[in-house]
């Protein structure tokens, strides 16, 4: 399908897990997607998109400075954009009670950054009928051992885009948020036993790969998604129903 096809997506943190399975499915559907990234290379996306209908490049910058930030938007032109998908995330585990403020904020600065350091920016950037999306998690509105930096900044992200919706909806932008949890990244993991936990728990039969929340982004990209402004979609397979 290329029903995406013309459009121009931008994914934070594109070039590998989540963020990989975004672009690739965007593209998958016609969209010229921008990928950005820290410090990974781009070299495996930038191969998978040769065999599909649409197109990826890559642009480094750390979005969580407000410099990264500026050098992603000024590699833009104004009402350029079709979708905007804020994926970039790290995970820096810590106790609530003992927390490493500097990793704190790393977090918070990922988490936020992209959005606060361009506020400004987004109704001109996008074009009347965009999408802006971010990825979340059950961290955000449940505690996860280990997970509060992360779990904080997904929450301030949730209610953050809340607010934006209402203001750039008159703009014909909806915003939205897809959350998630644990997902099974086909990888060696430490956490191989909490994993095949959840997987049996989930009622969709096995833990969410990356692919299964990218096509929830497509859908939201669709535009007969365009009433739905402002709301937290889960896309867990219904584990959030497990208990």
């Amino acid at each position: 399908m290329t029903d995406l096809f013309g459009r121009t997506a931008i994914v934070t943190g594109g070039t590998r897990g989540l963020g990989r399975a975004i672009a690739v499915a965007l593209c998958a559907r016609g969209a010229e997607v921008v990928v950005n990234h820290r410090n990974d290379t781009a070299a495996e996306v930038l191969a998978q998109a040769k065999e599909l209908p649409g197109t990826i490049r890559a642009v480094r910058a750390d979005v969580s400075t407000p410099d990264g930030v500026r050098a992603l938007m000024d590699s833009l032109q104004p009402g350029s954009v079709d979708f905007f998908i804020h994926n970039a995330a790290v995970m820096r585990p810590m106790s609530a009670l003992a927390p490493d403020l500097a990793a704190f904020d790393e977090a918070m600065a990922i988490s936020l950054g992209p959005l606060l350091h361009a506020a400004g920016r987004w109704a001109s950037l996008l074009r009347p009928g965009g999408r802006l999306l971010a990825i979340s998690s059950n961290g955000a509105g449940s505690t996860i051992p280990g997970y509060v930096a992360s779990g904080v900044g997904k929450a301030a992200l949730e209610a953050y885009l809340r607010y934006l919706a209402v203001e750039l909806a008159p703009h014909g932008i909806a915003v939205n948020t897809i959350s998630t949890a644990m997902l099974d990244k086909q990888l060696d993991t430490q956490n191989a036993q909490v994993m095949s936990m959840l997987a049996a728990r989930t009622p969709g039969g096995h833990l969410s790969l990356p692919s299964d929340v990218a096509d929830a982004v497509v859908l939201l990209c669709l535009p007969e998604s365009h009433w739905i402004q402002g709301q937290v979609i889960t896309a867990d397979g219904g584990l959030c129903l497990a208990g």
